[in-house]
Parts: C-alpha cells; sequence; structure tokens
C-alpha cells in the first residue's frame, strides 16, 4: 500500500503512475481525495522486488513533487467488490464531536462504511458540516431510519438515506 500526502498540484497522478509503470508495477485499487488545499492517494501497487526497492523508485518522485510517502506491505490476492446499498448524508452546524456521534450511531445500527467523505462551508456567518457515506446495511434499512431519527431529533442534524439498487439491469 503505497500513500502519498502533499501540497495539491497538477500531475501528481500522471508523475507516479508513469513512474510506477516504468519501473515493473502493476497498479490496483486506489483512493484519491482533495483536502483543503492537499492531495492524498492510497495506492494498492504489485510489484516484484522488495519494499526497500519499491521505497527507491517512489521517493524522488515524491520528493520532486514535495509529497510525503509511505509504503506498507500488505497481503495481496484476488478479493471481491463490495457494493454500498446505501448513502447517507448528513448536514448539521459545525461542533466537536460530529464524526463520533455519526459513525458510531450508523456503526452500532450495522451500517458497514465503505466511503466517506466530509466538508465544512460557511455561508452568511454559519458553519455547516457535511458528512457523505455509502456503505452496506448489514441489519437492513429499519434500524439505520431509526438511527438517523436519534441523530436529527437530539443532534439537530438534518439527515437523508438513499437505498442503492445494485441489481440495475
Amino acid at each position: 500500500m503505497l500513500t502519498l500526502v502533499g501540497k495539491d498540484q497538477p500531475g501528481i497522478v500522471a508523475r507516479l503512475s508513469t513512474a510506477l509503470c516504468q519501473g515493473g508495477c502493476n497498479l490496483g485499487e486506489s483512493s484519491m481525495a482533495r483536502l483543503g488545499g492537499n492531495f492524498t492517494i492510497m495506492l494498492m501497487v504489485q510489484y516484484g522486488g522488495t519494499h526497500e526497492e519499491l521505497k527507491k523508485m517512489v521517493t524522488p518522485v515524491a520528493n520532486a513533487l514535495g509529497l510525503n510517502n509511505h509504503v506498507d506491505p500488505v497481503e495481496g490476492g484476488q478479493h471481491f467488490l463490495i457494493e454500498p446499498n446505501v448513502r447517507i448524508s448528513v448536514y448539521c452546524s459545525d461542533r466537536p464531536g460530529i464524526m463520533e456521534e455519526v459513525t458510531a450511531s450508523l456503526s452500532g445500527a450495522g451500517l458497514n462504511i465503505l466511503n466517506l467523505d466530509s466538508n465544512i462551508g460557511v455561508e452568511k456567518n454559519t458553519t455547516t458540516y457535511f458528512i457523505h457515506l455509502e456503505g452496506v446495511a448489514s441489519d437492513g434499512l429499519d434500524p439505520l431510519y431509526q438511527a438517523l431519527d436519534i441523530l436529527t431529533r437530539e443532534k439537530q442534524m438534518q439527515t437523508q438515506l438513499i437505498p442503492i439498487d445494485t441489481l440495475l439491469g
């Protein structure tokens, strides 16, 4: 697992993927995001060489782009895509503890979170915290609706749950 973090700039993905492919790597799953003025990437890399050789291959590119990089050996192999079956959005006035309240509540209601994005917006002197997530409702939708109702009533959050039909045809 290759992780890079640093100031966002054009060309990060192109330069990194070029160096890795020219070095004999096979690129797998990735997650990339712009957070504030920063960019982060997590990338599964299949490589026949050593951990140190991969690090040596990535370091010049990371240094040239001003990125911090980290390489972790992880277990590879064939795995199967897990499709989310629910999308949830939460909006509320910004304050400490929001992420814990939302994720603990939804996890307790049987949600396996697969993707999560959060952001803060300021408009007319009001700071709003946004959370958008996708996951698998392992215990069905009813416990999630109940958890969201509690967050709405007790924590003054606006919430929305949208079931995802993964069997579109």
